[in-house]
């Protein structure tokens, strides 16, 4: 073949491969012609979505949903288990009996004093009948109060045992710190309230032995009056405190009544389960998501437009959204 026909052939080659080229370019490669001040841009489809946490701490007992399941507003999806809640509501409803016999008790020595102080006001001139009854008196106030030392002593054993309890779940992080702390301020209160019996205890028992003094001489009077004056103020003052200690421990049962509802975690909207971060058995704190709650009913794409483009894009603009699944 002369170089001619060779020069001839070798061209014809190329311009065929450029066809080639061209056609696949033009007809796979080339984006499809778009009319003029159409932007093409990719993005994704989204919708919003909303982390669903349990609004106290607790271990999960049963959790409803699973990935994909579809919720309705208000369904509960995930239950805790209630043992802290009731190990709260039984402290405060113990708090509360024990607040209201100290109520019951000082009323009770209130009537004993005023009666006794009636008739040590009678004068000098009273019977050592009125003195043996101030001793029967006296030795009913050592009763009562020996009987509340008990009581507080039993108390002040409750709230050792509840500081324990408590002790041991926070170092297993069942229940917060909070928790742990009320429970020692509780077993150091009741400790306060032991001593306090005991020096009453004691005055009693002084107060009876003054008593069993008066036998030898009931004209003296006066040192009694005030004495009986001075216990009637301390009385009160015991009831004013019994009653706030009971008004203090029915908020705190009302509290945990109210907490029992914080139990079930509820579905704010109707939509998908995204994702479940957590399975029964769980230990979670307050504000930690269980679920991921997607509403696939208000999609919306969010697209990327390219930085040289963005000033052609105007609020209220049409757009057409072509999926990948069905470009058509």
């Amino acid at each position: 073949m002369s170089a001619r026909r060779r020069r001839l052939a070798i061209v014809a080659a190329l311009g065929l491969l450029g066809l080639a080229g061209f056609a696949v370019w033009r007809f796979v490669l080339a984006p499809p012609g778009l009319p003029p001040g159409v932007l093409p841009v990719s993005g994704r489809i989204e919708g919003d979505d909303s982390a669903v946490a349990a609004k106290t701490s607790g271990r999960i007992r049963e959790i409803t949903v699973r990935e994909g399941d579809r919720v309705e507003a208000g369904q509960v999806i995930a239950m805790l288990d209630d043992e802290q809640i009731r190990a709260r509501e039984q402290q405060a409803t113990a708090s509360v009996r024990q607040a209201e016999a100290r109520v019951r008790l000082a009323q009770h020595q209130i009537a004993v004093l005023e009666e006794s102080l009636q008739q040590s006001r009678l004068g000098v001139d009273q019977s050592r009948a009125d003195a043996e009854g101030r001793v029967n008196e006296a030795e009913g106030k050592v009763a009562a109060a020996e009987a509340q030392l008990a009581q507080a002593e039993a108390a002040y054993a409750q709230a050792k045992w509840d500081r324990e309890a408590m002790t041991r779940l926070f170092k297993k992080e069942l229940v917060a710190e909070q928790e742990a702390q009320r429970a020692q301020r509780n077993e150091e209160a009741q400790a306060a309230v032991v001593s306090a019996q005991r020096r009453q205890v004691e005055a009693a028992r002084g107060a009876l032995t003054a008593a069993k003094a008066n036998l030898v001489n009931p004209a003296i009077r006066s040192s009694q009056v005030t004495a009986l004056q001075t216990q009637i103020l301390q009385a009160r003052a015991d009831i004013a405190a019994a009653q706030a200690e009971a008004e203090r421990a029915r908020a705190q049962l009302e509290e945990a009544r109210a907490n029992r509802k914080d139990l079930n975690v509820i579905a704010p909207f109707t939509g998908t389960v995204a994702t479940r971060a957590a399975e029964p058995g769980e230990v979670v704190m307050a504000g930690t998501a269980i679920i991921t709650l997607v509403n696939l009913g208000e999609v919306y794409l969010r697209a990327f437009v390219p930085e040289g483009q963005i000033g052609h894009v105007r609020v209220g603009q049409p757009a057409r959204v072509y999926l990948d699944s069905a470009p058509a």
